[in-house]
């Protein structure tokens, strides 16, 4: 359940990034590659900071 709600949280940080990127300023794109970065660095060490909020919220 937690890895679903992850990638879904990951898509709509994604998708919001890219449209205040295109309508209010290409700066939102560092939001983007921030995003991006963060998933690669879990691939490579397992940790997730999305991950350690949503268990501290009581996500299963």
């Amino acid at each position: 359940m937690i890895d679903r709600m992850l990638r879904g949280i990951a898509g709509v940080f994604l998708l919001v990034s890219l449209l205040l990127a295109h309508w209010v300023s290409p700066q939102w794109l560092w939001f983007t590659a921030f995003i991006a970065l963060n998933l690669l660095q879990s691939a490579f060490t397992g940790w997730c900071p999305m991950i350690w909020i949503l268990q501290r919220l009581g996500v299963k």
